[in-house]
């Protein structure tokens, strides 16, 4: 029954309207060439291919629009590393984030690195976002601390990072390591 629903959800694509799609998916959201494959495989399921000849071939689209540059890996990676690292995430977490958005390995080194350099300025966000440490108001007791350790490994900082912020004392300041 839900396959008949979303068969019918439109008229059947055929190479026309199947590129305005693309084009207008990717002139909408920052996209990578998996989550565009992704999109134009779906779309194809969902409505069918209205000629009698093979479906376009949906890898050889992305690529040209890669080719054209409406598609940036590398780009999409070091903007989405941009904006977590400045939301307080560590490296850890901005790489779980790419490999989820399909870039590849060479596609990432740019983004990788910047959470490299950033990685104590993600790290004091994260802690004055959350009042942890030197941003909260009094000092934590062992079960609280333990928590708030935990959480900060979770947004993706290295363990010895998180345990500086966590075991602080309200006000103080933390030298950052080069």
């Amino acid at each position: 029954m839900r396959d008949e629903a979303l068969k019918n959800s439109g008229k059947p694509l055929n190479q026309n309207s199947l590129q305005e799609l693309a084009l207008r998916y990717v002139g909408r959201y920052a996209t990578t060439r998996h989550k565009l494959k992704s999109y134009l495989f779906r779309k194809l399921r969902e409505r069918g291919w209205s000629e009698e000849d093979q479906p376009v071939d949906v890898e050889a689209m992305v690529d040209r629009f890669a080719e054209l540059g409406y598609v940036d890996d590398a780009l999409f990676a070091k903007n989405r590393a941009a904006a977590l690292i400045n939301r307080g995430y560590g490296k850890r977490r901005v790489s779980q984030a790419l490999y989820q958005a399909g870039i590849a390995e060479g596609d990432d080194r740019q983004a990788m690195e910047l959470s490299d350099t950033k990685k104590w300025e993600a790290a004091r966000t994260y802690a004055r976002k959350k009042s942890i440490g030197p941003f909260a108001q009094q000092p934590c007791d062992q079960d609280k601390c333990r928590k708030q350790l935990q959480a900060f490994l979770r947004a993706g900082h290295d363990f010895d990072i998180a345990s500086r912020f966590v075991f602080a004392k309200p006000g103080e300041e933390i030298e950052i390591e080069i």
